[in-house]
């Protein structure tokens, strides 16, 4: 039998309700050690990205997320989204589901995106072996959800062993697919309406994620909290719905199977329709208010988040950007942190709605031009650039025994 205290970790976890809570150590908890990293990552996304199928990239991360929920009967589970990625941690209790939901979601992944996505399921205690740990704090933005913020450098880890072939989860055989009821992408970008919209990651260096690193990511969120709503992207009242049919396609791939897709496409295309409509003209459907609704996402949206780093998508105007850069150089060449950019006009929205007749409904909040992927791979060529620098150290330098 399960252990429902080991299961329930995450819905136990105190909730705090001010972002800035992420500096403070004592909201976290270390995950249980039996517990797994499900965990998954496109393969060159920033190509994909550069052909214009940053929203088959956002779907596929947000797609991870909704297979394993969905594997694990919706349970309360931490997870983060990542952009061209994601990161679920799960109890043992449901590690056969997982691994069977991460191999179907590569195969729908390349059959009906054409893209390439790994994925792995590593061990905590393999993570802890290696003296890291993953530890969890719980971040409510709104009364109706919470999302996982991590730390402990134990997630960076369990990436780069995924990256390195390890904890492999193999594809599933052709024309399986997991379950992803609830995913879809049906909102145009929403534009920047204070300058333009940014995507930050900041990442701890040699000087580690000690009280420099922690002070600079205050900062940083105290900088950005001087905008409108923070810098959230999604205005107080939430998109304006419009008669756009664009993320239809991607949608009816993914939750009907081909002989049904034109059908569920029309069902798409209705409910936008309705949604409109209802919107438009202030009218209720039985439980179902739009202006509620649309309130609602704009509260429950995942603009920024704490994983081994911060990562924040922003609406930011070029007095307030200048600050933000010119603090995290000023870390970056005290070796507090390392930090990649990326600037675009407006922010892509994918979501994970189970019913909207519920108002715990999840919305993830990326730069609609590649977001957090690009700044990612801004992030690794300074890296790749410090280590062709460095002082090559296999041999004793001149005059040394």
């Amino acid at each position: 039998m399960a252990d429902l205290s080991n299961d329930d970790f995450f819905r136990n976890l105190p909730v705090f309700t001010r972002f800035e809570g992420v500096t403070d150590s004592n909201n976290y908890q270390p995950l249980p050690y039996d517990w797994f990293l499900a965990i998954a990552d496109i393969v060159s996304s920033t190509k994909a990205i550069a052909s214009g199928h940053y929203k088959s990239v956002n779907m596929a991360g947000a797609g991870v997320i909704s297979a394993v929920l969905n594997a694990m009967d919706n349970g309360d589970y931490p997870f983060v989204f990542g952009g061209d990625g994601a990161l679920v941690a799960i109890p043992p209790s449901g590690e056969a589901r997982v691994r069977g939901a991460l191999a179907a979601v590569q195969t729908w992944v390349m059959e009906e995106l054409q893209l390439s996505l790994r994925t792995a399921l590593v061990p905590m205690a393999d993570v802890r072996a290696e003296g890291l740990d993953v530890r969890v704090a719980r971040f409510g933005p709104s009364d109706f959800v919470s999302y996982a913020m991590f730390s402990g450098g134990g997630a960076s880890w369990a990436e780069k062993q995924m990256k390195a072939g390890r904890f492999a989860v193999e594809a599933a055989p052709q024309e399986a697919r997991p379950d992803l009821t609830g995913l879809s992408c049906r909102w145009n970008p929403i534009e920047a309406r204070n300058g333009e919209i940014v995507s930050i990651i900041a990442v701890p260096d040699a000087a580690g994620n000690g009280p420099e690193f922690q002070n600079l990511v205050a900062d940083i969120i105290a900088i950005s909290m001087e905008q409108n709503r923070g810098g959230h992207p999604v205005p107080v009242e939430g998109p304006t719905p419009a008669l756009a049919f664009g993320g239809a396609e991607i949608e009816a791939r993914a939750t009907a199977a081909v002989p049904n897709r034109w059908l569920r496409k029309l069902s798409i295309a209705a409910q936008i329709v309705a949604i409109y409509i209802l919107d438009r003209f202030g009218i209720r459907a039985a439980t179902f208010d739009a202006k509620i609704y649309r309130r609602d996402l704009a509260a429950n949206s995942d603009f920024r988040k704490f994983d081994d780093g911060l990562k924040m998508t922003i609406d930011v105007d070029a007095t307030h950007l200048s600050r933000i850069e010119a603090r995290l150089r000023e870390a970056e060449a005290a070796g507090v942190c390392r930090y990649g950019l990326h600037r675009q006009q407006s922010a892509l929205m994918t979501c994970f709605v189970p019913t909207p007749l519920m108002r715990d409904h999840m919305h993830f909040i990326d730069g609609a031009s590649g977001g957090y992927a690009m700044a990612a791979m801004a992030l690794r060529d300074k890296l790749r650039a410090a280590v062709s620098h460095a002082p090559d150290t296999s041999l004793p330098s001149p005059g040394t025994a």
